[in-house]
């Protein structure tokens, strides 16, 4: 906003030169943009004369109270130690009653509405001093009753409106919307003193007079109620309204105002009382006329919130050393209230300063006037590390490393899925990774879920690079899931996810190892960089894998993850365009997994004694999976086997239906002598008919 040097003046002795009241103003927050002698674009050297530079000031959102003159010169009184003088705005004697009425209905959206009705006024031009004024600050003149409703708009930072008082309808205001007026669904139109009939939304809060809508409350006045030559009465009201409430008609609307730019910031419902008798004193000596009793509607009250402030750790926050006293007096320098509680203080924003909220704003006021240039400059103490990752840091980047190893790569995905990501892959209404959080502010609303599992993101990237001729497609992600605990904040998991996809297609050699075994093995392959035994993959019923060809992976007896084939019916949502894909996923919580993780790697020396091996084939139901086999060998009585290992799977053939052959490799030794080859052959039999015996199989010969 613009305001003159010799404006300021009147509100505050300074004696400053313009270029020190500039200076001083960008340094306690009040950035000068530009500054010029008036009648010119504004530039950044000042007039030769300081009674005509004009400031071109910028004032951020929070303090809406800084766009006038008056609010500006409060903080320069601050800032010079200097009295503020208000401009006179109080009026004396007996005013006649007035015989117009006002109502609110919406009161939440007008917490104050205030007017004066002013008879015999003569309209005309204004005098030459306001005129300049308005110019210097960017306004034209247009008469003078609204020429000093914008005097007082640019003076104390409070929008007023004047209506033709005869044009009123039934010597009556009311403040509502549509809907509350006229009842919801009826359509509302008014035109504006911009000329254009409008289309007002339901929500809107208007001015109405006893019949129709006067004026868009807060943004612009109507048309058939503006003061022209002819008026001889006016109404002048001085309002305040939900910053929201004006924010949303002037977007909805498309119409921007000076009015609307404060009121939707926020303006002083204190204050606007003086704004509005101030402009009537000058109205009256000006252009004439009999003053009313003011009428007042004040049905929600501005109550001071309190907030907390410590002295000791609004130091710490600043890197200074000032007394209670020192910020107390900072405080009423500003004509912000405080109070002495303790090793505290409390402290009361007045109307204009609702941006004063918490500690820290306070900390903030102290700062701006006390002078940052004041604050000693100290260099900040941090401890330094060793640089040295955790456990936990050097196991991940271990587990990426691993992945790497085995020919994939690794993607990063949005945190977000939306509902039907869930919905492709089955994953029924009971399960936990349906317990979803919605976004407040999603990117789109194709993905306003917090997702609960890597799987879907992972089929989009498959589905991208086969949409782009990839043939053989590998990748891995380690990323958080999160799930609705019913907590305050969800749970997060860390998870580590991989898809793994290759198209069949001709070579020199011949290669047999499936997906599914190639995925497997890269998984075992994790596990033997991390040093981690006792893992157990078992069948799995996820929803979304091909049956029998999907496993669960067990480590200590802990379910961490699964791996399995990407059934038929979800690929066939997915519209891949290929044949009988085989697309192989997994998924693993790496929480669990890290706590399997070994603190320390034991060694144990090289073996005295051979080792001797043997092989077998047992026909079993092909239900039983080798995992189960591989417990029941762990319970045979004997310490001499000391590696079991699973080397074949073959139905058909000479198999019987429903049936499998299993082959085993045994590797027995003994730590304390060479095994004879009668010894081995008793044990190998005893196990094998023990294997039988639990297993309901039979050798294969």
């Amino acid at each position: 906003m613009r305001i003159t040097y010799e404006w300021l003046r009147e509100f505050v002795d300074v004696v400053a030169s313009p270029e020190e009241v500039a200076h001083r103003l960008t340094m306690i927050g009040l950035e000068i943009e530009g500054t010029g002698a008036a009648g010119g674009e504004a530039v950044l050297e000042f007039s030769a004369s300081p009674h005509r530079t004009v400031f071109e000031v910028n004032v951020t959102p929070n303090r809406p109270d800084c766009l006038s003159v008056l609010g500006i010169a409060r903080e320069l009184s601050a800032a010079y130690r200097l009295p503020l003088k208000i401009p006179p705005h109080n009026i004396t004697g007996k005013q006649p009653s007035p015989d117009f009425s006002v109502g609110i209905l919406n009161p939440e959206l007008c917490n104050r509405y205030a007017g004066r009705v002013i008879k015999g006024v003569r309209i005309g031009d204004s005098p030459g001093w306001i005129k300049e004024r308005l110019e210097k600050c960017g306004m034209r003149s247009i008469n003078n009753v609204v020429d000093i409703t914008n005097y007082v708009l640019l003076e104390a930072g409070h929008p007023l409106h004047a209506f033709d008082a005869d044009a009123l309808k039934g010597k009556k205001v009311l403040i509502g919307t549509p809907d509350t007026v006229k009842g919801r669904g009826i359509q509302t139109r008014m035109k504006t003193l911009d000329g254009l009939e409008r289309d007002i939304p339901g929500d809107s809060l208007l001015i109405w007079d006893s019949e129709n809508p006067v004026a868009v409350a807060g943004v612009m006045g109507g048309s058939d109620t503006e003061v022209t030559e002819k008026t001889k009465n006016i109404f002048l009201e001085s309002a305040y309204f939900d910053p929201v409430s004006v924010r949303r008609t002037s977007k909805k609307l498309g119409l921007v105002s000076e009015a609307s730019y404060r009121f939707e910031r926020g303006t002083d419902i204190e204050f606007l009382e003086k704004a509005l008798d101030r402009a009537v004193l000058m109205i009256q000596d000006i252009a004439g006329g009999t003053i009313h009793e003011i009428i007042d509607e004040y049905p929600v009250r501005y109550v001071k919130e309190p907030v907390a402030a410590r002295f000791e750790r609004i130091n710490k926050l600043l890197g200074t050393a000032l007394s209670h006293s020192e910020m107390l007096e900072i405080l009423e320098r500003l004509s912000i209230p405080a109070e002495e509680r303790g090793g505290g203080f409390f402290v009361y924003p007045p109307a204009h300063r609702r941006d004063i909220t918490r500690e820290s704003d306070v900390a903030e006021e102290i700062a701006r006037i006390y002078g940052y240039g004041s604050i000693p400059t100290t260099i900040p103490r941090s401890s330094l590390s060793s640089g040295r990752l955790n456990k936990r840091r050097m196991n991940l980047s271990r587990i990426r490393e691993a992945m790497r190893k085995t020919g994939f790569t690794e993607v990063i995905n949005y945190s977000f899925m939306g509902k039907s990501s869930l919905d492709i892959i089955e994953i029924p209404e009971s399960d936990r990774r349906r317990k979803t959080i919605s976004i407040g502010n999603p990117l789109s609303q194709d993905e306003y879920l917090l997702r609960t599992t890597l799987m879907p993101a992972l089929i989009g990237n498959l589905k991208y690079n086969l949409d782009r001729g990839m043939k053989d497609i590998r990748i891995f992600e380690t990323a958080k899931v999160f799930a609705d605990t019913g907590e305050s904040l969800p749970s997060e998991e860390l998870k580590l996810g991989g898809i793994f996809y290759k198209e069949k297609s001709p070579a020199l050699w011949k290669e047999d190892a499936r997906g599914f075994f190639l995925t497997k093995g890269a998984v075992e392959s994790l596990f033997e960089e991390l040093k981690i035994r006792g893992y157990l993959f078992s069948p799995s019923s996820e929803p979304f894998f091909h049956a029998g060809q999907a496993s669960d992976i067990y480590v200590s007896d802990s379910l961490i993850g699964y791996l399995g084939v990407l059934g038929p019916d979800v690929v066939e949502k997915l519209a891949l365009k290929k044949q009988k894909p085989e697309i192989v996923l997994f998924e693993l919580n790496l929480d669990l997994l890290l706590k399997c993780v070994p603190d320390s790697i034991q060694y144990s020396p090289v073996p005295k004694y051979p080792s001797v091996e043997r092989d077998i084939a047992i026909v079993l139901d092909e239900t039983i999976p080798s995992s189960r086999v591989q417990e029941v060998i762990s319970t045979f009585p004997t310490d001499l086997i000391e590696e079991v290992s699973v080397f074949d799977c073959f139905q058909g053939g000479n198999i019987p239906a429903g049936k499998k052959s299993l082959a085993f490799n045994f590797v027995y030794r003994s730590k304390e002598r060479t095994l004879r080859d009668e010894e081995v052959e008793s044990l190998h039999g005893s196990l094998v008919k023990y294997l039988v015996e639990k297993t309901g199989g039979e050798l294969r010969n």
